[in-house]
């Protein structure tokens, strides 16, 4: 039995720099989707299942560093290197919101029920903007001991996590009071840090290593050494039995969650791969990389036991994905507004590699 089969993914151009962050929506009538940020300031919104370009948000004047979308995929929020970060209307491109910063921002993100946005960046400042009441100052927690990378929500938007650029570990805060309840302790900075989607576990990569931590008691489950410095992980959202890594060495690997034992090797990018992410089904997952691509990876076929386990949900389960393509064909033409850069180069086709 191969178990590193040779994976062919779906190669999705379009973007001229560097990709340094990925992010799924959860599923949606209309299907899933996947927004990415570029050092090239344009933010492309693609449909999650086949990586088809539905639209680029323009308005930014810098590197764009991080990404998000809301749990409908009807908003967009943005970070970037000309000192904001903006809320976009997903379905026509606009810009809902525009919020000025002192310096570089480096991440964002919504809460749970998006009516707020946390944003975090070189200021060493944590905001939390309230959507419903955008001329309001934000809401500032200013302890932050280095230059925040990463932000997160969790715990139904009762506790923030937060990483730095420049010194180890994850910082969790609690909303109510401002201040740093647990701090995770990793011996390098956190380049990545995901919130699983069951909200069981933070997966943290420093250094060499991918950590996966009880996101609800804050012990360190597991530890993995990684063959490589990675930048990102993700944890298998659907069963959690698998996590996908990238790094410096400009391949994308897959891991066994319980064993550390690697399933796969894929490669493909022409450099280092800044961030992954598992699709919201499991189905898939997508890197990106300094190579300016994004390739979409089919995971392959189920274990004996995930297939017992999805036995009785696979009839539903594709029936939903021939849906999210037909919705995201609608919200395609929806979105005949949308803002074009250069339409020659922004209507690419997806290719296989």
């Amino acid at each position: 039995m191969d178990k590193k089969r040779v994976a062919v993914p779906l190669v999705c151009h379009g973007h001229s720099r560097p990709v340094v962050d990925l992010f799924y929506s959860p599923v949606t009538p209309d299907g899933f989707f996947l927004i990415s940020a570029s050092k090239d300031s344009t933010p492309m919104l693609r449909n999650g299942e086949t990586g088809d370009w539905i639209g680029t948000f323009e308005g930014h004047k810098g590197a764009v560093w991080s990404c998000c979308l809301d749990t409908n995929a009807l908003y967009a929020a943005t970070a970037s290197a000309d000192f904001t970060a903006k809320v976009w209307d997903a379905i026509t491109g606009d810009v809902k919101h525009s919020f000025e910063h002192k310096h570089i921002v480096r991440s964002c993100a919504f809460s749970e029920g998006a009516n707020l946005l946390l944003t975090g960046g070189m200021e060493k400042f944590l905001r939390i903007y309230d959507l419903n009441r955008p001329d309001a100052p934000p809401r500032e927690v200013d302890k932050c001991p280095g230059s925040v990378r990463t932000v997160a929500w969790l715990h139904s938007d009762q506790t923030i996590l937060s990483s730095c650029t420049d010194i180890g570990g994850v910082r969790l805060w609690d909303v109510r009071s401002g201040e740093i309840v647990r701090t995770l302790d990793t011996k390098s900075s956190v380049t990545s840090a995901e919130v699983s989607q069951d909200g069981r576990y933070i997966t943290t990569c420093d250094g060499t290593s991918v950590k996966f931590w009880d996101a609800n008691y804050f012990g360190l489950v597991k530890s993995y050494e990684m063959p490589c410095t990675v930048e990102s992980a993700s944890l298998e959202p659907k069963y959690g039995n698998k996590f996908v890594a990238g790094g410096e060495d400009m391949w994308v690997r897959v891991f066994d969650f319980h064993t550390g034992e690697e399933i796969a090797c894929n490669k493909g990018h022409h450099g280092p791969v800044h961030c992954v992410r598992f699709s919201p089904g499991g189905e898939s997952y997508a890197s990106g990389s300094e190579d300016g691509t994004i390739r979409i990876w089919q995971t392959g076929p189920l274990t004996q036991e995930e297939n017992e386990t999805a036995a009785a949900a696979t009839t539903a389960s594709t029936g939903k994905l021939k849906a999210a393509g037909t919705g995201a064909e609608e919200v395609s033409q929806k979105m005949e507004g949308f803002h074009i850069a250069d339409e020659g180069k922004a209507k690419e086709e997806v290719t296989n590699a």
